[in-house]
């Protein structure tokens, strides 16, 4: 997989720039605040239709503009393909393959793959269950991309019970509860069997994407840390899923509802499905999140990213791409030397920098210098 070249209009901080990628590595060289992640975000944007840094369409426009575009070409084992995404401040957005119209995200999907590692990803282990959520809902679009469809169905059908539950509650503590109370009861057993449903889709899927991960993020951890540590990582479902089929996880999901009712009537919300769910970090049989030091998380990310990298080229069949943000000044020098030799000539590499002393002489050589200020870029 190789991206040939990207083009933002409007974008961020950039009113219109292009950018011909001529090597295997790319460094983008620029002070903070110039617009370097901004660039790997509109790849980010490409591969997964998400960012990871906004949940809105108006962050992602240029201020005083109304709508803003990202087009870019790749070359894949079976062809080429040229993607295009129009954002809008209304929020609607327009996607197209090679010049068509597409009216679903599945269409769009698929077509590049990328692993993003940041600094901020620190906060993959020390931060909410949320992250960690998001952080796995990612990673399974990018190797399934049908699971867009069924976690947005998931959540929507969640939001619908959410609604029906604070419904319940105002009549529930209406002194006089009128006949529609029990109605709406009746309405919210249906919306149980539809949550339980799509929840043991997401579930299972989840929990599948972790032990496929675990053997490749175990290898990685050894191999950084000297073999000094044992690394674990476990799914934390609030269904026990453990070798069960679906239909048996389907009736826990729904008996787990009917235990936790009265707890949900009073809060009106869900409590149950794998929006509570979550991802747990050891080492050395110590949660990391609580126990591990920073140089120790710092190796657990690292080698959950490189872990990622190999189970999206196994699973697509050839290498993603890798967007490194403002990463090597956050990892000590034999951190830096193992990331670079471990994706040396093997994926395509964007890595943002403030300083190019932080690479080797090889590593400048073979690499195409681009440097980015105030949203402008040039060829360094």
């Amino acid at each position: 997989m190789y991206l040939k070249n990207i083009h933002l209009y409007t974008f961020r901080n950039y009113y219109k720039q292009s950018v011909n990628l001529q090597s295997q590595k790319t460094i983008l060289l620029g002070n903070n605040a110039q617009g370097k992640s901004n660039l790997l975000e509109a790849i980010e944007l490409l591969a997964t239709l998400k960012s990871h840094r906004t949940r809105r369409d108006q962050d992602l426009i240029l201020e005083g503009e109304k709508s803003s575009q990202i087009t870019a070409n790749v070359e894949r084992i079976y062809g080429q393909s040229e993607l295009s995404i129009t954002l809008r401040s209304s929020g609607k957005r327009s996607l197209m393959l090679n010049h068509e119209k597409l009216h679903r995200h599945l269409e769009f999907l698929g077509h590049i793959n990328a692993v993003e590692f940041s600094c901020l990803d620190l906060d993959l282990v020390r931060g909410s269950p949320e992250i960690r959520r998001i952080w796995l809902d990612t990673l399974l679009i990018q190797l399934e991309p049908i699971y867009a469809h069924i976690i947005n169905q998931y959540h929507k059908i969640l939001r619908q019970r959410n609604s029906l539950l604070k419904i319940i509650r105002k009549q529930f503590n209406d002194s006089k509860k009128s006949d529609n109370f029990m109605t709406t009861i009746s309405q919210l057993k249906l919306w149980d069997e539809q949550l339980a449903e799509a929840g043991t889709r997401v579930t299972r899927r989840r929990n599948r994407v972790i032990q496929r991960l675990v053997p490749l993020a175990q290898k990685w951890h050894k191999s950084i840390s000297g073999k000094a540590e044992l690394l674990d990582i476990n799914y934390l479902s609030n269904i026990t899923i453990e070798n069960e089929n679906h239909q048996t996880i389907q009736q826990r999901f729904l008996e787990k509802i009917e235990q936790r009712s009265i707890i949900e009537r009073n809060l009106a919300t869900t409590v149950v499905g794998p929006h509570r769910d979550d991802v747990e970090f050891n080492i050395n049989k110590n949660q990391a999140k609580f126990y591990g030091s920073q140089g120790q998380q710092r190796t657990l990310v690292l080698a959950i990213k490189l872990a990622e990298l190999q189970l999206i080229e196994d699973v697509i069949g050839e290498p993603p791409l890798l967007l490194l943000d403002d990463v090597l000044a956050e990892l000590d020098h034999n951190r830096q030397k193992q990331l670079l030799e471990a994706i040396q000539g093997k994926f395509q590499t964007l890595i943002t920098t403030t300083h190019l002393p932080t690479f080797d002489t090889e590593w400048l050589k073979s690499s195409q210098i681009i440097k980015v200020e105030r949203g402008k870029i040039f060829q360094f």
